[in-house]
Formats: structure tokens, C-alpha cells, sequence
């Protein structure tokens, strides 16, 4: 199970934390706001009043412990700065960091932050699906129902035919191509033979999806 601290709970960050937990992720939500923090503690693994800013504060909980390290504080850019200082310091291997404008995203990008996302242009439940999901290459999404994944063929799918598989019956999913090194079959033929490096385009409801990134 992957493990998650979300910092700043806001409406993007009580989103992305509500979103991980039901990807079945263990979260940490983490706000210095405790009404806050009660509004999400129903809804994740563990939520606690606390200052990201304070480096021992982290260091108490066992930042360097979680997976990844999302910080939604807002628009204070200072305050983003020092929690992702200390969260690098900590040594925690994946921070993901909030930025409100490309001015904000340039200075966390040069600070070494590991992704900068910018709510406005990726929202919560995608953000959460691409985190969360080690083996999706990509998520493209549709709309709140449906989406694209672009994941490696499962090891029970290598060596079957997409005739073998029926995937549209058995999971509700489309396979509109797939990507073999440089070549994309798009729309490929039910004979075809999947083989291992086979890289799998799914279309699909995000339920449907959910399931195929289990397999």
C-alpha cells in the first residue's frame, strides 16, 4: 500500500486526500487549521492539526517514512518553500508541490521539487489517479466518468490474443491501441497477439480503469 502526506487542506487538498484514500491509499492529511482537519478526518487514514513549517514537527510524524509528500498550502509561496525544504532535508522520496501561477512553479521547479502541478489546469482526481497508480504511463481525462490510460500490458495479458481477453465484456474497457517501441497499432485487430513491452491505450470508465491497473 503506498502512503501519502498532504499538507494544506484546502478544497484541493481535502479533494487530492479524499481521492488517495479511495484508491485505497493510507493518507495522512495534515492542516495547521483544526476545523480543517476535522471536516477531512472521517474520510482518511489519519488527519492531524500540526505547522509543516516546522521541520520537527515532519521529522515527529515520520514524514521521511510516506511514499510522497503533497503540499496544498496555497498561495504563500514562502511557506511552500520552506515545507518543501524540509520535506527534501527529511529525505522524503517524491514531493509534489501546489503552485497558483508559473512564477511559483519556476521557483519550486529550481528547488528541486519532484512535480509542480497547478490546480487550475489539474484537478484532484486525476492528479490523485497519476500519483497513486505506479504503472500508468498516462491519464488523460475525458470527463469526471471517463477517461485514457496508457499502462504496460499485465503480465496475464502477455501472450493472449484480445479475442482471448474480451475486455470489453469482462472488464468494460476499450483497448485503442497499443504501442510496441516505435510503432502504434491503433485500433488493433482481435487476432492480435500481445506481447511483453506492449504498452496498453484503455478507454474506459474510471471504475473500469481502476480494475485494469489491479490486474
Amino acid at each position: 500500500m503506498k502512503s501519502y502526506i498532504v499538507i494544506g487542506l484546502g478544497l484541493f487538498g481535502q479533494a487530492l486526500a479524499r481521492q488517495l484514500c479511495k484508491l485505497g491509499a493510507d493518507v495522512l492529511a495534515m492542516d495547521i487549521r483544526s476545523n480543517v482537519v476535522q471536516q477531512v478526518s472521517a474520510d482518511v487514514t489519519h488527519a492531524v492539526v500540526g505547522d509543516a513549517k516546522d521541520k520537527e514537527v515532519l521529522r515527529a510524524l515520520g514524514a521521511r517514512d510516506f511514499d510522497c509528500a503533497i503540499i496544498a498550502i496555497g498561495n504563500d509561496l514562502a511557506a511552500s518553500v520552506l515545507v518543501a525544504m524540509n520535506l527534501m532535508e527529511l529525505e522524503v522520496p517524491y514531493v509534489v508541490c501546489k503552485a497558483h501561477d508559473e512564477t511559483h512553479r519556476r521557483v519550486l521547479e529550481k528547488l528541486g521539487v519532484n512535480r509542480v502541478v497547478i490546480p487550475e489546469q489539474e484537478n484532484a482526481q486525476r492528479l490523485g489517479r497519476s500519483l497513486h497508480s505506479h504503472n500508468v504511463l498516462e491519464y488523460i481525462e475525458l470527463s469526471e466518468e471517463y477517461g485514457i490510460l496508457e499502462v504496460p500490458a499485465p503480465k496475464s495479458w502477455i501472450g493472449k490474443t484480445l479475442r482471448e481477453l474480451n475486455v470489453r465484456a469482462k472488464l468494460g474497457v476499450h483497448i485503442i491501441a497499443v504501442e510496441c517501441g516505435k510503432k502504434t497499432n491503433v485500433a488493433p485487430a482481435a487476432d492480435y497477439l500481445i506481447q511483453e513491452g506492449d504498452l496498453m491505450v484503455v478507454l474506459g470508465d474510471n471504475y473500469a480503469l481502476e480494475a485494469v491497473q489491479k490486474l
